[in-house]
């Protein structure tokens, strides 16, 4: 099949690595963050590791927008629905995220809530149509490449005078989540890794473009290679930070040149821009509060805001006192150094999201068998 077959071609990926552990500098080790929970999966799927040298390392980063969602804003969905009796729609993986007092969102339904799983949020909006004497709140999450979707729902509802339609809005920014690894006052707290690079996202690049991470590479001086997400892809964008950090450069640098460009999707950026605008603040899961890092519905479609229509406020909560989410999305862990992971905590009984999405580290790790080495973590 075009574009995949050609992209997982186990010969040339064996000659990639080959090239990278030649390259390599044996005297330094090399640490790469791969922000994008769909490079988690790649690597784990396709045994990226196993062809790397032993002194490069990769890192997972806080690039899955359901692992990032923090619990009170789940709690705070869970409330219009048993509170306010409206019907709630989302995405499949937010179902099973866990929230306070050991429910979900599937666990809520279970308990007599309206809750309901939509692909889309034209889903959604198709539902309060059908039922004009509900309130139909559709829970929003996702970083850039969900947020366009989100937007035109929003703008349909308004053309179409749709007054029982409204977003709980908890969409984020990637570029700010670099910044905030790269900077924040936090990152010595966290203990958060030194990374020399960083494998940018396909699907948020493709809609912002690559020019938003030039300054990540000017200021802080760390390569960017954006790189799509078959193994052959991945392998490339490591080959091309080793060369970055070898000869000193610190460029963005496309290798996912078939879907990304530097200046984006005009259109999606356009949309964005006119439904929604930045927040001050917002709590990540793992990164805790992070400075202009999510978007709010602007004021010409605040009927259609759920936060200022219900005039809900947000409560934080912390994680599970032994689930590791938190340090894995910083990359100061790995899933394998968790003591819940693969024993208390599976795909099928999750504790933290890391372990819900399948992009998750969590998941991704034990769905494809790179947990067979779990050390002996001490109590």
């Amino acid at each position: 099949m075009r574009y995949v077959d050609e992209f997982r071609d186990g010969d040339l990926a064996g000659r990639i690595g080959d090239n990278i552990a030649h390259e390599a500098d044996p005297s330094r080790e090399y640490r790469f963050m791969e922000f994008c929970g769909g490079h988690t999966h790649a690597i784990a799927r396709y045994g990226v590791v196993d062809l790397l040298p032993g002194n490069l390392r990769m890192i997972h980063g806080p690039g899955c927008p359901v692992c990032v969602l923090p619990i009170g804003r789940v709690d705070m969905a869970m409330r219009l629905a048993f509170e306010r009796g409206v019907m709630l729609c989302t995405y499949g993986d937010v179902m099973r995220v866990p929230a306070s007092d050991g429910l979900s969102l599937m666990r809520a339904k279970a308990r007599g809530a309206d809750i309901r799983m939509v692909y889309s949020p034209l889903d959604a909006l198709q539902l309060a149509r059908a039922h004009p004497g509900r309130e139909v709140v559709f829970f929003a999450i996702g970083f850039e490449t969900t947020t366009p979707p989100t937007a035109l729902a929003i703008r349909q509802a308004q053309s179409e005078g749709l007054r029982n339609f409204s977003v709980l809005c908890s969409h984020v920014l990637t570029p700010a989540a670099i910044k905030h690894i790269l900077e924040s006052p936090e990152v010595d707290d966290h203990r958060t890794v030194p990374i020399d690079g960083f494998v940018g996202p396909a699907h948020v690049s493709i809609v912002i473009g690559s020019r938003p991470y030039e300054g990540f590479a000017t200021t802080y001086r760390k390569p960017v290679v954006i790189a799509g997400f078959e193994p052959l892809d991945v392998m490339q964008a490591i080959l091309m930070l080793v060369r970055q950090v070898n000869e000193g450069r610190a460029e963005v640098e496309n290798e996912f040149t078939r879907a990304v460009t530097r200046e984006g999707n005009a259109c999606a950026q356009a949309a964005m821009a006119d439904v929604f605008d930045v927040r001050d603040s917002f709590e990540w899961r793992g990164l805790g509060q992070v400075p202009a890092s999510a978007l709010k519905i602007r004021g010409d479609y605040a009927a259609f805001d759920a936060e200022a229509r219900f005039d809900l406020d947000y409560r934080p909560v912390a994680d599970h006192k032994q689930c590791e989410c938190g340090a894995i999305l910083r990359g100061v862990k790995k899933p394998t150094e968790c003591k819940l992971f693969g024993n208390v905590c599976t795909p099928e009984t999750p504790m933290g999201s890391c372990m819900v999405s399948s992009e998750g580290a969590c998941a991704a790790h034990y769905s494809y068998g790179r947990f067979r080495d779990i050390p002996v973590v001490s109590s």
